[in-house]
């Protein structure tokens, strides 16, 4: 099975892709599911698991939540998560049921070892992280035995696909327990990232703020 378990949509404040394109790329690129982690809320998650009527694609509902520590990613989620906390964050995913990720390390913050026991998985690469970045994150990885997952992070529909997960899972929706490996291939760091601060900047001016 292989996953592109980073994407966000028009529901994150540096996106405009609709959760329907992400599943049509996503499916037209040969994936088998993908996971919605929008920036602070569910929304995207649940808009694409509810139009998904392909048994054979998995959409996961997740989120991307900025931390004191980091960015942290829920999967398998029901409901939004509410607090900014690392901590808190952390036990809300818990309480759901959730996978508790740790994305991207290193990219802002150098994330605190004392609290690695608190992670599930270690985004060991991200198409939009520098390669010096993940390499370090996939360290990180191996010095704790924590397994790895991979995302694009996308924010556009080429982006879509560029970070892959892939598991032996019995099911679509399994990935504790089973083996994963990552691959993928890294984006223009400066270049990417560009166009999500300039997209941002537009939601904005629609929004009439400065």
């Amino acid at each position: 099975m292989r996953y592109d378990l980073h994407i966000h949509s028009k529901y994150s404040y540096d996106s405009f892709i609709s959760p329907e394109r992400i599943i049509k790329v996503a499916k037209r690129k040969g994936l088998d599911g993908v996971a919605i982690t929008d920036h602070n809320t569910i929304k995207g998650g649940i808009e694409a698991y509810q139009i998904n009527e392909d048994k054979n694609f998995s959409v996961i509902i997740g989120v991307e939540i900025k931390t004191e520590y980091g960015d942290i990613i829920g999967l398998f989620l029901k409901d939004e998560i509410r607090s900014k906390k690392f901590e808190e964050v952390v036990e809300e995913i818990k309480l759901q049921g959730g996978i508790v990720v740790l994305a991207h390390p290193y990219r802002q913050y150098k994330f605190p070892e004392r609290l690695i026991d608190k992670i599930d998985f270690i985004e060991g690469f991200n198409a939009r992280s520098r390669m010096e970045d993940n390499k370090k994150a996939y360290e990180l990885s191996i010095k704790f035995n924590k397994p790895m997952i991979a995302g694009s992070d996308a924010h556009f529909l080429f982006e879509i696909g560029k970070g892959i997960t892939v598991t032996n899972g019995e099911s679509n929706d399994n990935l504790i327990g089973n083996k994963t490996i990552i691959e993928g291939e890294s984006m223009n760091y400066y270049l990417v990232h560009g166009m999500s601060f300039l997209i941002e900047k537009l939601k904005k001016i629609k929004r009439g703020e400065k």
